[in-house]
């Protein structure tokens, strides 16, 4: 019978977690305090450990350091009411089996003291040296737990992680976390938006070129694999990565080399591979958009960032945490009352965290009053909502007019779109893709008629077709 000693200041915890493992054949040993917890181990080791963080005499992480020293082989459950990542990394570092955010389910608990009982007896390392925890994600949500469990397994890695989740979730969060906690932190951290780079640059782009590769090539630059040497490189949006790029991506993943456009050296790439989408890779491999080996390649380690519906409860640390560092910033200091966090609970957030920051920054500077209330909030989704929509979307007029509202949110949501060189792009790509598709549906997906009502030819609209991944089903016989 294997002995379990559990660690918890809380008589209720203590009374059903012993019950359940001695259910499950265990002996166990339950105490309060770290104080008792080291009067225990002054007569041996239990065979598994299960300990609370917050103690009425310490920090338990901090205690299963010392323990973890003289009992490298003792497996260790760390329990806490504390979810966050940071809590989970900790956990990670001292080399625990097992982290289990409170409330935890009983069976989830005695399968992890089950598990490490039959590895018992393996050196577990620490996964990460000390350094500074503050990190931009937020969130004590049951849906964030899982994510936090693993970022905190893999940091130690050189994995590859696919980040899939809706715009707006904190991608790209997730990626420079797993950066600045690795290994790799001191060297570069680079992104890159498939999205927002011209098809026929993106080779360039992430491989670099040599002078006179191709017109307007005239000197040697050097691509992101080679900036970002040593460290983290972000691959956003790499479901808008261009069938003939996959390749060469591919390669590299496969080999580790690389050459320059208009280069023959071979050049040997040591990076992280983070990539992200919002797309639905497996179903882009299917309709034939996405190499099937590459998002294996890719999807090692996946994460799926739930949407902020879907973790609701943490609406209002992440809204206070928004009007904080907006005052850190230098904008008017706010407060939210409980009704207006009712309200904004009650939203269903198309946008994510970034729509929910940025509409905590335009409250910093355009709320009245120092305390902002439910009536605000409201007001400003009224707002938010006629902008996205624009004009002439109710009243069937103005483009133009939908282009500058366009342009405006732009401004505010994602500000950096308007000086990155992706604005054309990003403009044409908007009205392309939607006018295409509404001129298929009209003819039936017949080509020819939908060229001819477009003006153009129907070799243009084919190429268009392939570029932008338009799917077409119908009849593509010449018209009459």
């Amino acid at each position: 019978m294997s002995h379990v000693l559990v660690v918890d200041d809380d008589a209720a915890i203590r009374t059903v977690v012993g019950q359940a493992l001695r259910r499950a054949g265990h002996e166990v040993t339950t105490v309060e305090t770290l104080a008792r917890l080291d009067k225990m181990l002054a007569g041996g080791a239990p065979d598994i450990l299960v300990t609370d963080v917050i103690l009425p005499d310490g920090d338990g992480i901090d205690h299963i350091r010392s323990v973890a020293q003289r009992f490298p082989t003792l497996p260790i459950i760390i329990l806490s009411a504390q979810n966050t990542l940071t809590t989970a990394v900790r956990a990670a570092e001292v080399g625990a089996y097992e982290y289990l955010p409170k409330p935890f389910d009983l069976d989830a608990l005695t399968n992890a003291v089950a598990g490490a009982l039959a590895r018992r007896g393996v050196l577990v390392e620490d996964a990460l040296p000390d350094d500074d925890r503050a990190l931009p994600l937020i969130g004590r949500s049951q849906a964030m737990q899982s994510v936090y469990r693993i970022i905190a397994r893999v940091v130690a890695t050189d994995l590859t992680v696919l980040i899939s989740g809706e715009s707006g979730t904190g991608k790209e969060l997730v990626a420079r976390a797993i950066h600045d906690l690795g290994p790799r932190r001191a060297a570069p951290f680079l992104a890159i938006n498939m999205a927002a780079i011209p098809r026929e640059l993106i080779e360039a782009e992430l491989f670099g070129h040599e002078r006179g590769a191709f017109t307007g090539a005239a000197q040697r630059n050097a691509g992101r694999f080679e900036q970002a040497a040593g460290g983290t490189l972000f691959l956003d949006e790499i479901g808008d990565m261009p069938m003939e790029a996959q390749t060469r991506l591919l390669r590299v993943l496969q080999s580790g080399e690389f050459t320059t456009v208009g280069g023959a050296r071979t050049i040997r790439t040591d990076v992280r591979i983070v990539a992200a989408t919002n797309r639905d890779l497996g179903q882009q491999v299917v309709s034939g958009q996405f190499r099937e080996d590459l998002f294996y390649r890719l999807n090692v380690v996946p994460i799926a960032l739930p949407a902020l519906r879907e973790r609701r409860q943490d609406i209002p640390l992440l809204a206070r945490h928004f009007l904080e560092n907006a005052a850190l910033q230098g904008l008017p200091r706010r407060r939210i009352d409980s009704q207006a966090v009712d309200v904004l609970v009650a939203h269903d957030w198309p946008g994510n965290v970034r729509e929910l920051e940025n509409m905590m920054r335009r409250l910093a500077v355009l709320a009245r009053d120092e305390v902002i209330d439910a009536e605000a909030i409201r007001a400003m989704m009224g707002e938010a909502r006629q902008s996205s929509h624009g004009p002439d979307d109710t009243h069937g007029g103005d483009l133009a007019a939908a282009v500058r509202s366009y342009l405006a949110r732009l401004a505010v949501e994602r500000p950096a779109s308007l000086d990155d060189g992706s604005l054309y792009d990003r403009i044409i790509g908007e009205v392309e893709r939607p006018l295409i598709e509404a001129m298929l549906a009209r003819h039936g997906g017949n080509q020819l008629r939908t060229a001819r009502a477009m003006g153009i030819n129907r070799n243009t609209l084919r190429k268009r077709l392939d570029t932008l991944r338009i799917p077409v089903s119908g009849d593509d016989e010449p018209a009459d």
